[in-house]
């Protein structure tokens, strides 16, 4: 795993634990604030941004380019997410900075539980003290591509990348041998829901047998568990693997799971065509659908 995805999974992975609030006046852990998650998280996958200095989004900008980013705001249109790479650092020198995490979302740490910036409970009270989000321009007047690592950058979207995505997570769940064509057949549907049952064991410690069986073990284990725009869990992960195996195709498949825009699109597609009321979330009518 190289720099720039390590950087990427600390906040993803920051954003994921509830014992990570925000507050500025506490502000370098456990709780963050917005520069400080992203200074942090880089100097976590070996970059010394903060060991050079950088403190707030006023002094980030120098060190990071010193440490081997480049600003490329010059050659991005920042009002949608179109030329970003996964990694890159969205700062407004003034205020605010996030991380771009791909499929047109990032990651920020913004307001406590109260909506101030001081005080508050340490932890997340919210789910959105430290949160996954779609994209939007704060506006950024700087973004901060690291250059000495391009081994996670996200690949563009085109002919069967996020086939081949799916196929790569879900065999990182499953073992190898899965080939997802589109077509679904009783390799790839046993496949399916062993994705789904690991994927539960992994988000609430469901204790399933991984078996790939639909019984009524899985299904009570399912419960009224959904996944939903902006999340990000193993649960994603498995929704988007079931709509690549049913042959939907959600533009791009992270280990674990980013619910971003494709996967919206995706997943309502899926319920228009299956008569299911079409909410875009994945609730456990349509992991059922999906998966048996």
């Amino acid at each position: 795993m190289g720099k720039i995805e390590k950087a990427t999974q600390w906040m993803i992975d920051l954003a994921n634990n509830p014992k990570h609030g925000y507050d500025q006046d506490n502000r370098w852990g456990p709780d963050y604030d917005c520069s400080s998650a992203v200074i942090s998280a880089w100097q976590a996958a070996g970059v010394p941004v903060k060991s050079k200095g950088a403190n707030t989004t006023h002094d980030m900008k120098p060190v990071f380019i010193s440490c081997g980013f480049k600003d490329v705001r010059s050659s991005i249109k920042s009002n949608s997410s179109t030329g970003l790479k996964r990694g890159d650092v969205l700062l407004n020198t003034e205020s605010h900075a996030a991380m771009y995490i791909g499929n047109n979302q990032l990651v920020q740490a913004s307001k406590n539980e109260h909506g101030n910036y001081h005080g508050g409970t340490p932890g997340d009270q919210t789910g959105k003290e430290i949160y996954i989000r779609d994209y939007y321009d704060f506006p950024w007047n700087c973004i901060l591509r690291y250059m000495n690592d391009d081994s996670s950058v996200t690949p563009p979207p085109s002919g069967n990348v996020y086939i081949r995505q799916g196929q790569t997570a879900a065999n990182k769940f499953v073992g190898a041998g899965l080939t997802i064509t589109g077509v679904r057949d009783a390799a790839t549907k046993k496949a399916g829901i062993k994705v789904l049952q690991k994927a539960m064991n992994l988000d609430y410690g469901a204790g399933l047998a991984v078996d790939g069986i639909w019984g009524s073990a899985t299904e009570a284990a399912l419960g009224k568990h959904y996944v939903k725009s902006g999340e990000t869990q193993y649960m994603v992960t498995a929704c988007q693997i079931l709509l690549l195996i049913r042959g939907f195709n959600p533009k791009g498949v992270e280990y674990p799971g980013t619910f971003g825009s494709g996967c919206l699109a995706a997943v309502k597609k899926f319920q228009t065509n299956m008569k299911l009321p079409v909410t875009g979330i994945c609730n456990a009518a349509t992991f059922i659908k999906l998966a048996k």
